[in-house]
Order: C-alpha cells, then sequence, then structure tokens
C-alpha cells in the first residue's frame, strides 16, 4: 500500500513538470516562429498598414489568436497589387476578396481529396463531382467573408516599378466558419445529384474544415 502512495505521489510530481516542459518547448517554437516571421517581413520591405501599432505587436497579437483557438485557427493570407496610387483604396477590397477566394480553394481542394480518396466514386461520379466542386467553391467565396477576422495588414511600395502591393493577415475560426460551409454545400447541392446521393458523407467532409485533416 505504501509502495502504491508513493507512486501515485510521484506520478502527480511528475505531470506538472511534463506539462511545464511541453509549455516551455512549444513557447520556444512560437518565440522562433514570431521572429522568423518578422525577419522576413522586414527583409522584403512590408510596413504595417492602417495601424498606430508596431509590427512586434501586431504579429504576436495575431499568433495569439491561433494559439487561443487551437486546432481550430486557420490563418488566411489576402493579397493585392495596383499600379496606380490614386487607386490605393482599392487594395484593401481586393486583398479582402484574395483571402475569400484563397480560403474558398483551399476547403474545395480538401473536400474534393476526401470524396476521391474514401468513397470509392466511379469515374462518372467523379466528373459529375467536379461541377458541384466548383459551384460549392463559388458560394463558400461569398458566404465566408463574414468569418474572416483581419489581423493586421502591410503594404510595400516599390517607385522603380510604380507598384503598389498590400497583404493582409486574416484568422477564420472553422467552428464558426462551418455553419457558411454547410450554407455553400446545401446550394451547391441542389444543382448536383450525385452530391445528393453521397450528400451525409460530404457533409463530414464539409463540417470538418480543411485544416483538421
Amino acid at each position: 500500500m505504501k509502495k502504491i502512495i508513493i507512486a501515485l505521489i510521484s506520478m502527480m510530481i511528475l505531470i506538472p513538470v511534463a506539462g511545464n516542459a511541453q509549455n516551455k518547448a512549444l513557447n520556444k517554437k512560437l518565440k522562433k516562429e514570431y521572429k522568423d516571421k518578422k525577419k522576413e517581413l522586414e527583409k522584403q520591405g512590408w510596413k504595417l498598414f492602417g495601424s498606430s501599432r508596431t509590427l512586434d505587436v501586431a504579429l504576436l497579437l495575431h499568433y495569439d489568436k491561433l494559439n487561443v483557438l487551437g486546432k481550430n485557427g486557420t490563418e488566411v493570407n489576402g493579397y493585392a497589387s495596383i499600379s496606380d496610387p490614386k487607386h490605393k483604396n482599392l487594395l484593401k477590397q481586393n486583398a479582402i476578396a484574395n483571402a475569400c477566394n484563397t480560403y474558398a480553394r483551399n476547403t474545395g481542394s480538401h473536400v474534393k481529396g476526401r470524396t476521391v480518396n474514401d468513397m470509392g466514386l466511379t469515374d462518372s461520379e467523379k466528373s459529375e463531382f467536379e461541377h458541384f466542386y466548383a459551384a460549392y467553391e463559388a458560394i463558400v467565396e461569398k458566404e465566408i467573408k463574414g468569418e474572416l477576422k483581419e489581423s493586421f495588414a502591410l503594404i510595400k511600395e516599390d517607385v522603380g516599378k510604380k507598384q503598389i502591393d498590400m497583404q493582409v493577415f486574416y484568422v477564420v475560426d472553422e467552428e464558426a466558419a462551418s455553419r457558411a460551409r454547410i450554407r455553400a454545400f446545401e446550394n451547391a447541392m441542389k444543382e448536383s445529384e450525385v452530391a445528393q446521393k453521397y450528400a451525409e458523407k460530404v457533409s463530414e467532409f464539409i463540417k470538418e474544415g480543411f485544416k483538421n485533416e
């Protein structure tokens, strides 16, 4: 009995130590990731846009949002470029549109990969599904905008090339975004008999979110 009690006490002591070691390792990796990203952005000439904060703070807050969401957190970048400074106000709008398109293509690719690999579709069904994927991505692109939470925007101006670039970093909560993906699925499915046939299984893939493979 005494040996059992000693063993239990030892476990209680070692578990927090192991947890602390994991936290330290994770914090070390996150710190390196943050420093590498900051160094990369500054080297490329990117500057914070539309904010009184520093790039350090913007990056730290961005990573903190992702850490809080854990496996449900997805980072999405939106890019835009123009050659006429007079239309600089269009950059942000174009970057948002690009981010929506990027997210839609990623989640569409995820669903396509799962249906092709896990459902044993016939060649005819695969061909029919191609139309469904295209429709699904197009609707997700429209639906997902409300789930894109902006972290920060960066701008870079190349006077020689007469080009202004912008990239905006967004965070998406995959659990919350599942509602937008399901709405897109339900609408795209109306025009696809094969999607209706496998509706239950495809719905499962769509609810997952493309990062949770």
